[in-house]
């Protein structure tokens, strides 16, 4: 059974190599960040959090940790990659909102964007339950994989058209639990 370092310099699974791309205090600099924006953006308002499973639950838990508002929470959960490294291309929902969104100010919460096909999918979603208004946020962009016109409002980091897991990317459902980001090595 394969253990995880949160400390390593590399880390191998199977033949591939992955090295260190972000580190916790990268992430943890950058999610104060983003909570102070959104804070202050949304002062007079009561938003709606909706993190996209499983991925977004490590982001989610620590951005939350830097709202200074009263808001919500809920979770969609969707399916688009099982345990492969890129996108089936379809996406599905395994699980709906509890919350009722209608006139609700609402914030995506996302790991990382690549392709924007989940992004799309939410929207039209939320949309059909007219919501006062909808913004995005994600930990990981990357702008050279976007296939689709989706706006992405707060963005952590852009990044490469890369292979990355940790702090809540997996890899066949693990690697999650790392506490920094780490790239596939070419």
């Amino acid at each position: 059974m394969d253990s995880v370092n949160n400390n390593e310099k590399e880390l191998w699974i199977g033949d591939e190599k992955f090295i260190p791309f972000l580190s916790e205090e990268e992430i943890q600099k950058r999610n104060a960040e983003l909570g102070k924006e959104i804070s202050n953006e949304y002062r007079s308002k009561l938003p709606i959090f909706i993190g996209v499973l499983n991925g977004s639950f490590i982001f989610m838990s620590d951005l939350m940790k830097n709202i200074n508002i009263n808001c919500e929470i809920d979770f969609f959960k969707l399916s688009s990659y099982g345990d492969e490294k890129i996108s089936s291309g379809r996406v599905r929902l395994v699980k709906e909102l509890n919350a009722d969104i209608r006139d609700r100010h609402i914030i995506i919460v996302e790991d990382i964007v690549d392709t924007g096909l989940s992004i799309k999918y939410i929207e039209e979603l939320i949309m059909e339950h007219k919501p006062a208004s909808m913004k995005v946020v994600t930990l990981l962009l990357k702008p050279d994989s976007l296939k689709y016109d989706v706006k992405i409002d707060y963005i952590g980091f852009k990044i490469p058209n890369k292979f990355v897991i940790g702090y809540g990317l997996d890899y066949a459902q693990k690697y999650r639990n790392l506490r920094s980001i780490y790239v596939l090595s070419e």
